[in-house]
């Protein structure tokens, strides 16, 4: 008699776990990309902040891209060979890995910004503030615009718009990451005889 354990895991498809897999995929390594730019100085140096921003953001991009591509293919090879795996089953796949990603990048996001890095938001603060006075904006102007700005820091509009965007992101790049996973089904070959 063989005893089975049987955890969350094992009951979900084989398609969601593709998803689930690929999507904590991105936001772990957007975590640790993070994490590299905290540790170097990126993230707390008003004078190296742009230059963060731009890495984050394409490194983030190479993520998803790699990884939802990945993911994409993971899940046409989960589709039998007889069937096919057409442009909107792939990007299907692929919108569902982003979402999943988005949804577990609020949870590492907030993580970040609110216990690991608490003080970035007045690093991001200082650099807009010094970008709006080298475009030449009066006090005025600045002191709206950052009462405003500070509102939008508030930990559950930054996870509303990280979703979005995050989403919205990932849903572009599975519109062009799904043109190269398509395939079109095979046909049984019948067996020859000898």
């Amino acid at each position: 008699m063989r005893i089975v354990f049987i955890g969350p895991a094992a009951m979900l498809p084989s398609a969601m776990k593709t998803y689930l897999t690929y999507g904590l995929a991105i936001a772990l390594a957007g975590t640790v990309l993070n994490l590299a730019l905290f540790f170097l100085g990126y993230h707390s140096d008003v004078a190296k902040f742009t230059t963060g921003q731009v890495i984050g953001g394409v490194g983030g991009i190479a993520i998803a891209v790699i990884c939802i591509y990945l993911g994409t293919r993971a899940r046409g090879a989960e589709v039998p060979a007889s069937e096919p795996f057409g442009y909107g089953r792939a990007l299907g796949a692929g919108a569902m890995i982003a979402l999943f990603a988005a949804l577990f990048s609020v949870v590492t996001t907030y993580l970040y910004f609110h216990v690991i890095n608490p003080g970035i938001n007045d690093v991001m603060m200082q650099a807009q503030i010094a970008k709006w006075e080298a475009a030449g904006l009066s006090s005025d102007r600045i002191e709206a615009a950052e009462a405003f700005m500070r509102k939008m820091m508030h930990p559950g509009v930054q996870a509303a718009f990280g979703f979005i965007a995050a989403t919205i992101t990932g849903t572009v790049i599975a519109l062009i990451t799904s043109i190269f996973c398509r395939r079109e089904a095979t046909e049984a070959q019948p067996p020859t005889l000898a």
